[in-house]
């Protein structure tokens, strides 16, 4: 027998108030992350005809998620509002939707029973601080946790046991929908993956086992063939510049604590998992049809397609995720990498439920549970995980809204002339005005002053470029034009920096560091004093010129700057995995020694 009426609309109504609640926290800490202004210049140069790159001219993808960069430029192109408030739109909409799926796909576990839901997961997820910060942050954690949860609600649906067979058409939706993972995050290829893996096992015939595989496979495979070519890497430029292969076990597990320890998340978990399991007993999901159960090969696939085994799936693919993002060392914000991983553990307990025919003391104990939950979301809520947040310390992790938040004087930057308030950047925009000749700007240690190396002569008529050479590139990059090129130390946009040797023991995220030499090397600007600022040297701006030469970061260079034709889209498709792999010293001599290239003579002594 099921839920009486009054607790279904008590469940629904506590669904409608988490989404509600879910809405306002995301808009009450609404922001556009400079990392998130990366991702709309490459929009910026999309709507104006110059392709998916940063810098026009220059093939570099400089966004993890695919799928977030074209989402934005399509609801863009259509709607021809300003970028910043096209994303913080998507953002909002797709994580009320994300938590509001979630819960009504974990309602369906208990579909016909006799209990009361109640939010639980999905409330210790949108209390979670850096779960709020994030959602409207300009970068791609929004469908992220959305991907997350249509695919959760996809499964329970295919799961249900009371369906003989799901259709076809259920069938190959969730084949599509699981094979855009690695498009909307490529880690997330964990998730789809294991969930492909489980339809594929438990679909009945080889031609329809055929069709999910291809239905699967066609967009991104076709997207890595085209990406292949096109930017002539496998993965994007991003995880070669984090060396996102790389391992950081003690880092990462510092950041696993940094975002588990200031908010008691151990806590809800077990009142949560608590509460599920007194009110499950006997009526948890999975429950097999009649009749005897069939063994061997038959019987294990007749196991995969239950609620309990989606269950599993979501939580061994949550527990992988945390274990990859604490190998790869994490992140330096507070939290962002592990909210994946957080959503999918707790998707079976979105919502919990309160047994109503099981005794007074399960429904009591059940209840406080749950208000236990209700009470550590309230203190989580109002805590501030990093006290000391904007200032970068040992362990490299900030708490990145804060800090933005504190050095542009805007508590919500959202626009990105909101961040010309940032040290430097009103100097920047000034410097380029009043020098119409072009030239490299450097940042200065004055933040109201940038030093710039100008171009040689002749100046061409109309000037040179323009390149500006600093960390930050979203800030940076969407408070100029695009005829501006933006290039940073630490590769996101530049391979060449992106290609250089990881430093040992750098900041998480910020462990790749190119010279400036090589820059003005480069991009080929005055390179001899008083032209050069005083801090550069004539002689490794020179090395810097001639370890430019190896022949591999030639190949390097030429396979994203020369012109796209078709051989070189199958020349580019030929060595991705080769020039993925590449990399040289970031200081010019011992590159020319590696390169076994002639060292230049020293200049006299003036």
């Amino acid at each position: 027998m099921g839920a009486p009426g009054w607790a279904r609309a008590t469940g629904v109504a506590g669904i409608a108030v988490v989404a509600v609640l879910t809405f306002w926290g995301a808009w009450d800490r609404r922001w556009i992350a400079d990392d998130g202004l990366i991702v709309l210049r490459t929009v910026r140069n999309l709507l104006a005809g110059n392709g998916p790159v940063f810098n026009a001219g220059e093939r570099v993808e400089t966004n993890t998620s695919a799928a977030w960069t074209y989402v934005v430029y399509a609801f863009s192109w259509l709607s021809g509002v300003r970028l910043e408030y096209v994303v913080l739109t998507i953002a909002l909409v797709l994580t009320t939707a994300a938590v509001t799926v979630a819960m009504i796909g974990t309602a369906r576990l208990y579909a016909g029973r006799a209990v009361l839901v109640l939010p639980a997961g999905a409330l210790v997820y949108i209390a979670a601080p850096p779960a709020r910060d994030f959602a409207t942050s300009g970068l791609e954690s929004c469908l992220v946790i959305f991907w997350i949860a249509v695919l959760w609600w996809l499964m329970l649906r295919w799961a249900d046991r009371r369906v003989e067979n799901p259709s076809t058409a259920l069938v190959l939706v969730i084949a599509f929908w699981g094979g855009l993972s690695p498009l909307v995050r490529p880690e997330l290829v964990i998730v789809g993956g294991l969930a492909l893996l489980m339809l594929v096992v438990a679909t009945s015939g080889w031609i329809r086992r055929g069709a999910v595989v291809v239905v699967a496979g066609l967009l991104p495979v076709g997207y890595q063939i085209w990406r292949m070519g096109y930017y002539a890497l496998p993965y994007p430029n991003t995880a070669v510049s984090k060396d996102a292969g790389g391992a950081k076990w003690a880092q990462g597990s510092t950041y696993l604590w940094n975002l588990v320890g200031p908010y008691a998340l151990w806590v809800p978990a077990v009142l949560v998992v608590v509460a599920a399991a007194l009110a499950a007993t006997r009526i948890g999901p999975g429950a097999a049809r009649r009749g005897e159960a069939p063994s061997g090969l038959a019987g294990l696939v007749s196991r995969i397609r239950t609620p309990s085994a989606v269950v599993v799936f979501a939580l061994v693919s949550g527990l992988i995720s945390t274990v990859y993002a604490v190998r790869v060392g994490g992140d330096f914000m507070h939290g962002r990498t592990l909210l994946p991983a957080l959503f999918l553990l707790l998707l079976p307990v979105a919502v919990v439920p309160i047994p109503l025919r099981r005794g007074i003391v399960a429904l009591v104990s059940c209840v406080a549970l749950w208000l236990g939950v209700v009470v550590w979301a309230v203190f989580a809520a109002t805590t501030t995980g990093m006290p000391q947040g904007t200032t970068v310390g040992r362990s490299g992790i900030v708490d990145e809204r804060a800090f933005y938040s504190e050095n542009t004087g805007h508590r919500h930057p959202i626009l990105a002339s909101d961040y010309l308030d940032y040290p430097r950047m009103r100097a920047m925009v000034q410097t380029i005005e009043n020098t119409p000749d072009g030239g490299l700007l450097l940042p200065s240690a004055q933040f109201t002053y940038w030093d710039v190396v100008p171009p040689p002569l002749p100046i061409p008529e109309g000037g040179d470029e323009h390149v500006v050479y600093f960390l930050n590139l979203g800030m940076t990059s969407m408070n100029v034009g695009l005829d501006v090129r933006v290039l940073d130390q630490m590769g996101l946009a530049y391979p060449l920096a992106a290609h250089t040797e990881r430093l040992d023991n750098g900041r998480i995220g910020h462990d790749k560091n190119l010279y400036t030499d090589w820059v003005v090397a480069d991009t080929g600007m005055v390179d001899v004093h008083p032209f050069l600022p005083f801090y550069l040297d004539e002689e490794w701006v020179e090395q810097a010129q001639v370890a430019l030469t190896c022949p591999e970061t030639q190949e390097l260079l030429t396979s994203y700057r020369s012109e796209l034709t078709r051989a070189r889209f199958v020349q580019n498709f030929k060595h991705s995995l080769d020039l993925a792999g590449y990399r040289f010293d970031r200081v010019p001599k011992y590159e020319i020694q590696r390169c076994n290239l002639e060292m230049p003579p020293e200049r006299p002594a003036s």
